[in-house]
């Protein structure tokens, strides 16, 4: 089966079994163990939103924009799952075509009734059997439609208003996240089929929103006062707290992707450390040549830049590839939130694209180059893929592919919430800060 030949999809790991047999199976059992890990995962990937992503983007805005920053990650960890639920799962996994699922799953329909048992995705050939019950798989999933939306916001923080947030990642999520998802995920997927890799959300999560977060910091333009008044972080304690929540949590986001507890889930835990490790040394080497001084934030950044590299390639390469694309995703994030940003002159409030989208870039081509075949091999091909120019190929056009569906449709997004509700607040507004003049409250 090509599916299981590629390794493509990062909820399908090597270990699950071909369909016929299984499906066939009616006494077929859960895995405990792989539940077990899964429902772990699960939870460590929903904290790196609540509170880990709310507590990192908190620590880097002004003291006036704090309570408005956290907000924005609590109320779409609420608004998502409810999306999520009610479509989003179904647009992504539902059977569909190519380019996007059906209404199928809509409103979870079915899933109550197999609540306790494995279920496969997909059809034919391309099918693969899960070894997890649904309702986990799509908790699991849900918690990375959650934060990626929620990544976004820190490109235009300190200045869209709340309303528009909500409509615009209901907007996105259901007509950006999920068809992507669908693209890359999902048996039928067409990056699913080209056989690009993406073991955990390179192109699906990081990419996606730091593209978009891009777009919106275009769109939405500078922030007032930006070159002229202070923009130092409020507390950069926080960022670090935060910062480190995202660090621990992301073994659920890469290691939970196996979708068991094997040797693929524990080779993914091993060089997302390392991937963060050495993009963090990496970052800081930069800054302290640089600038003659190595910062925390620059230290925070280089670990959010490997986690976000090593990503796509968390399930598909070897330690010493994770220092090499750690290291040069530590450089190439301090090169994109400094150099690039002041060169093209966009306001990414707190480098959404810069970290997000450039790492997802170099970790989702190098993925291409570093893939080891054993490690996305089974028995039906136990070679699986190996790195070469033809995959940094393949890598490629997902990655293009990922970047201008996302940019069209963002900014298409963008406009019909300028129409519906607006998108930025009036100067006096920005001034007085978000806290008041968005929710009425106010750090101490």
């Amino acid at each position: 089966m090509r599916f299981l030949a590629r390794g493509a999809f990062a909820a399908l790991p090597a270990l699950l079994l071909a369909l016929p047999a299984f499906a066939q199976d009616a006494e077929a059992k859960v895995d405990t163990g792989d539940t077990a890990w899964m429902l772990t995962s699960t939870a460590l990937v929903l904290l790196m939103t609540v509170p880990g992503l709310a507590l990192f983007y908190a620590g880097m805005v002004r003291k006036k924009n704090v309570l408005a920053t956290m907000m924005q990650s609590v109320a779409l960890a609420a608004i998502i799952s409810v999306v999520w639920m009610v479509v989003g799962y179904s647009l992504a996994f539902g059977e569909g075509g190519s380019y996007v699922g059906d209404f199928s799953k809509l409103l979870l329909t079915g899933v109550a009734a197999n609540w306790d048992k494995p279920f496969v995705l997909g059809s034919g050939d391309a099918a693969a059997a899960m070894t997890i019950p649904e309702t986990v798989f799509i908790m699991f999933q849900m918690t990375f439609a959650i934060i990626t939306p929620a990544l976004i916001a820190g490109a235009y923080a300190d200045r869209m208003k709340f309303s528009a947030v909500v409509l615009f990642s209901i907007l996105w999520s259901i007509l950006i996240y999920s068809p992507i998802c669908h693209w890359v995920w999902h048996p039928n997927g067409w990056i699913f089929a080209l056989g690009a890799l993406d073991f955990a959300g390179g192109t699906v999560v990081h990419i996606n929103a730091g593209v978009a977060g891009l777009v919106c910091a275009l769109v939405l333009g500078k922030r007032v006062g930006l070159g002229t008044e202070n923009m130092s972080p409020f507390n950069l304690a926080l960022a670090v707290i935060g910062a480190s929540l995202l660090w621990v949590g992301w073994f659920g986001f890469n290691a939970g992707s196996a979708v068991g507890a094997a040797g693929r889930a524990g080779m993914a835990m091993l060089v997302t450390q390392l991937g963060a490790a050495a993009a963090a040394i990496g970052w800081m080497f930069a800054e302290w040549v640089t600038k003659g001084k190595p910062s925390v934030l620059g230290a925070i950044s280089g670990v959010v830049a490997g986690l976000v590299a090593i990503t796509p390639a968390a399930g598909f390469v070897l330690p010493v590839p994770a220092l090499i694309i750690g290291v040069i995703a530590g450089l190439a994030g301090f090169w994109g939130a400094t150099a690039l940003k002041h060169a093209l002159g966009y306001d990414d409030s707190l480098d959404a694209f810069g970290v997000h989208g450039i790492c997802g870039i170099v970790g989702a081509i190098l993925t291409g180059w570093f893939a080891y075949g054993p490690l996305s091999g089974t028995t039906a091909a136990p070679d699986g893929v190996s790195g070469s120019f033809a995959q940094v190929i393949l890598q490629f056009y997902a990655v293009a592919a990922v970047f201008i569906y996302t940019a069209i449709g963002t900014f298409i997004l963008l406009k019909i919430t300028d129409l519906v509700v607006g998108l930025r607040v009036t100067e006096e507004e920005e001034r007085e800060g978000l806290d008041v003049s968005l929710h009425g409250e106010r750090l101490g």
